[in-house]
């Protein structure tokens, strides 16, 4: 990949203040965001579409993006099953993405 895709500020139609970056470990390694985004953010900032997979195989990542459809779960801190698109990326957070696993969900008969 390419580096972290980000529109630069004075761009954004929305006019978000400034913010300084924040670090978080992905599956062991460093990734960074800026200080506000989603963990879901942080991901697709560094190029990251899917982050797990479903009991078939398929791809997930954030599909709803307002926390209803579960597809995009991780692990943060040894906590399972976060909802990557609703939670904040705090500085110092261990996520562990389930890449090559199949669904975090424990949900039967589903395939989230």
């Amino acid at each position: 990949m390419s580096g972290p895709r980000r529109l630069p500020t004075g761009r954004d139609p929305v006019r978000p203040r400034e913010s300084g970056p924040v670090t978080i470990t992905v599956d062991g390694a460093p990734v960074t965001g800026l200080d506000g985004q989603t963990i879901a953010g942080v991901l697709m900032g560094d190029g990251r579409l899917s982050w797990r997979r479903s009991r078939n195989g398929r791809p997930r990542g954030v599909f709803c993006g307002i926390g209803v459809c579960f597809d995009c779960t991780v692990t943060v801190n040894d906590i399972p099953d976060v909802r990557a698109c609703q939670r904040r990326a705090v500085e110092g957070d261990a996520i562990t993405t389930g890449a090559g696993e199949t669904s975090h969900s424990r949900r039967e008969g589903t395939d989230a």
